[in-house]
């Protein structure tokens, strides 16, 4: 007998790959967060702390990722149910919604920002019908958390529709055959298969609100201690020269960060791992 055929793969050998994706990586990610971390260090831990601690940037800190938060968890619920509509459902202008979903990633943020001040604006098209019954969007911190579940909603929709599109009718129909609820096969077939994909998007739109500038500055009103995201307070160092405070608030932002992708990794683990014993 002949030896077998070996299958080439179509990508290159493991040497070539691997020092392509490092070289990548450490140009896209990793220099930029060395450079970064390496300036806090020339700082010191003291200087660093001493610029931290201060009111405005807590306060500037805990409204970036507290609306932030919110908006990924809104996004998480919504994202999810758009999803599904647009895979499970057809009706008219289901693909210009389709289409419409990934305006946030083609429109340019400072665009947004101004789109949305106009219509959240007290006399916009929806400021104006807010403002009647009491309401003020633009300028405050709801402004900030509308600019921020518009430019993550992407993210999870187009995260969870491809795992929707290969969940087979059949598995529902199954669960219903075995007198199982509704609410039941949502609950014990269809969430477990969504999770991973879902708490996936649900990170990506939490990164993206964080690090968010452009669609938010317009709207927010910039007001310290009220409206101030932390990612203004990084432009102003860098505006009045001071790069070491910059760096601080960005070391900041990028250890919180950290602690909360980590946090959502770790709840992606369990859930494919209890997918997996069932």
């Amino acid at each position: 007998m002949g030896r077998p055929l070996l299958q080439r793969s179509p990508m290159p050998g493991l040497g070539l790959s691997m020092g392509i994706t490092l070289t990548m990586l450490s140009i896209v990610v990793l220099l930029p967060i060395g450079a970064l971390l390496l300036r806090g260090a020339s700082f010191g831990l003291g200087n660093m702390w001493e610029v931290v601690n201060r009111p405005r940037v807590w306060s500037a800190l805990f409204l970036s990722f507290r609306l932030s938060l919110l908006a990924a968890v809104f996004n998480l619920v919504f994202g999810v149910l758009l999803a599904w509509v647009l895979v499970r459902y057809r009706f008219p202008g289901r693909r210009i919604l389709d289409a419409a979903v990934d305006l946030p990633f083609a429109l340019p943020t400072a665009v947004a920002g101004i789109a949305l001040t106009a219509l959240y604006a007290p006399n916009g098209a929806f400021g104006s019908l807010a403002r009647e019954v009491g309401v003020k969007i633009a300028y405050t911190q709801w402004g900030i958390l509308i600019a921020l579940i518009f430019v993550g909603l992407p993210f999870v929709a187009r995260t969870v529709q491809p795992v929707i599109e290969e969940i087979e009718r059949e598995v529902e129909e199954a669960s219903a055959t075995l007198g199982a609820s509704r609410f039941y096969t949502l609950r014990h077939v269809i969430l477990p298969m969504l999770a991973p994909a879902a708490l996936t998007g649900f990170a990506l739109a939490l990164a993206r609100a964080v690090g968010e500038y452009g669609s938010v500055i317009f709207i927010a009103g910039n007001i310290p201690l009220l409206t101030e995201i932390a990612p203004l307070l990084i432009v102003i160092q860098l505006e009045e020269f001071n790069y070491d405070g910059a760096a601080a608030i960005g070391i900041a932002m990028l250890l919180i960060s950290f602690a909360m992708l980590l946090a959502i990794n770790l709840i992606q683990i369990w859930s494919r791992r209890r997918i997996g014993h069932v």
